[in-house]
């Protein structure tokens, strides 16, 4: 069935077109090269996979509750709207929330592999290209797997939320060759991941979880990528440059918290826009949900050199400042090892199958015998 007809909403035009400006960028020196950078394009190399063999697509998914989502994450509960929803009603309220999430992701995703092909074509130095090369066929396996969870699995997707597509035409637009990095790897990247995080850590249901493990094992690598790249590029910038940056990290880190309501679900649901903003700035798991959003980003910016007083500032106003002290390397780490378990876990079930099998191959033979 094609996209279009599972739209919960008008997506609007298609293909969405931006405008690009800047250079494409040639590097003649072939033999020379970051080591640290090389490092991560080997990884990107040896750790490519095939989407369609790793991720079980048999497991069955129950689209009414994809999620195992507890009710008390639910923005409607404990208001009058909760009380009057049917089960079944409050099943599709979490087909819907789930397909919102998803989409998101999805079309996050396409994003990502855009901004990292703009990033081979404008980065000047060559390791920074042949890392990129890796990161947008990542991108494209994600969008992949996005794209067949919520086609096949939940049969719902939702339009670009209007922030995250405000961020991806500023970050694309842009003629300088960094804001790409700064837009993509470091701001949504930063706050996908983030966003997956609770999702793999708190479902109950295998398959979103396996396509989660897996995803952000890549992204982790993304991340340090944008790191590496940024932090030595920032320290030749001017007070004034990295006062620009700083200003469009602050724009973008504002508009990422503020798509992450969820209103254009309430509003399928009857709920008027304004009264349905309402609900969701009360809900104590939507503000939970935002500040660890924060976990990845906020150590990541400081990391790479953006740290001025207007941006510390806006830190505090959104209450994640103390963030800056996280461990980014710690997360990354785990994000490798449980994607690791979970390839461990599911080698050794499957051999425990075969083994069944054989032995009963080896019994069935001997009593016919």
């Amino acid at each position: 069935m094609p996209t279009h007809d599972l739209y919960a909403n008008d997506p609007g035009a298609s293909p969405w077109q931006v405008p690009a400006s800047g250079a494409a960028r040639f590097s003649w020196e072939y033999d020379e090269g970051r080591d640290r950078l090389l490092a991560l394009y080997q990884r990107g190399k040896d750790k490519q996979w095939d989407g369609q063999q790793r991720i079980d697509w048999d497991l069955e998914v129950d689209p009414y509750d994809a999620l195992g989502t507890p009710d008390e994450a639910m923005s409607l509960y404990g208001t009058r709207y909760w009380d009057k929803l049917t089960e079944k009603d409050k099943g599709e309220l979490r087909l819907h929330y789930a397909s919102w999430q998803f989409s998101q992701f999805l079309h996050g995703e396409q994003g990502a592999m855009i901004c990292a092909a703009r990033i081979v074509e404008s980065v000047p130095d060559l390791d920074a290209k042949f890392y990129s090369a890796t990161q947008t066929m990542d991108e494209a396996r994600h969008a992949e797997i996005y794209g067949r969870f919520l086609h096949e699995k939940l049969g719902l997707v939702y339009p670009i939320n209007d922030n995250l597509q405000s961020l991806l035409g500023d970050t694309l637009r842009d003629s300088r060759w960094d804001m790409p990095y700064l837009g993509m790897q470091v701001l949504i990247e930063g706050l996908a991941l983030a966003a997956f995080g609770m999702i793999r850590d708190t479902t109950t249901k295998p398959l979103p979880k396996q396509i989660l493990t897996y995803v952000m094992q890549d992204e982790a690598r993304h991340v340090a990528f944008g790191r590496l790249a940024l932090r030595d590029y920032y320290k030749q910038l001017t007070d004034a440059e990295l006062r620009e940056r700083e200003e469009f990290v602050i724009e973008g880190c504002y508009l990422m918290r503020d798509r992450l309501r969820g209103v254009e679900v309430l509003e399928n649901f009857g709920i008027p826009k304004a009264e349905a903003e309402a609900l969701s700035e009360r809900s104590e798991f939507l503000q939970l949900f935002r500040k660890l959003l924060f976990s990845r980003i906020v150590p990541c910016v400081k990391d790479i050199g953006l740290w001025g007083k207007r941006l510390q500032e806006a830190y505090v106003d959104m209450g994640v400042f103390e963030m800056g002290d996280s461990s980014l390397d710690l997360l990354m780490a785990q994000d490798e090892e449980l994607a690791e378990q979970l390839d461990a876990e599911r080698f050794a079930a499957e051999e425990r199958d075969r083994v069944a099998e054989v032995r009963e191959a080896i019994e069935s033979g001997a009593e016919e015998g």
